[in-house]
């Protein structure tokens, strides 16, 4: 199944539900106002959206979320390697390896993921 499309400002919206998840709608809205500067009506329209889309489920005024914060990353960072770098991971890193300072540490990290 794809991960569906999250959106910038609905992202910011799933990071306080993945923090606070389940949480009741009411309190999310309070949260929305308070971290976001959201009304009422923008928030209810953003949960009723990604509802809709599959990515929170809202049940009896209780919300949570069906996808992961760790799966809308990786989402993302297929559609940016699709569409920035052909889908090639090794281009994608190249890039990054070069705009990026990155420290010895940062490398033995790197390669003790790639060997797995």
């Amino acid at each position: 199944m794809q991960t569906p499309k999250i959106f910038e400002s609905e992202y910011r919206f799933c990071l306080i539900l993945w923090e606070q998840e389940p949480v009741n709608s009411t309190r999310l809205v309070e949260l929305c106002r308070d971290r976001l500067g959201w009304s009422k009506a923008t928030t209810y329209t953003v949960i009723r959206r990604l509802a809709e889309r599959g990515v929170l489920k809202n049940e009896n005024a209780t919300v949570t979320s069906l996808i992961s914060k760790e799966e809308a990353q990786l989402s993302e960072l297929e559609e940016l390697m699709d569409k920035k770098f052909e889908g090639s991971l090794p281009a994608f890193i190249a890039a990054f390896g070069h705009r990026q300072q990155l420290s010895d540490a940062d490398i033995a990290e790197i390669r003790r993921i790639i060997e797995g």
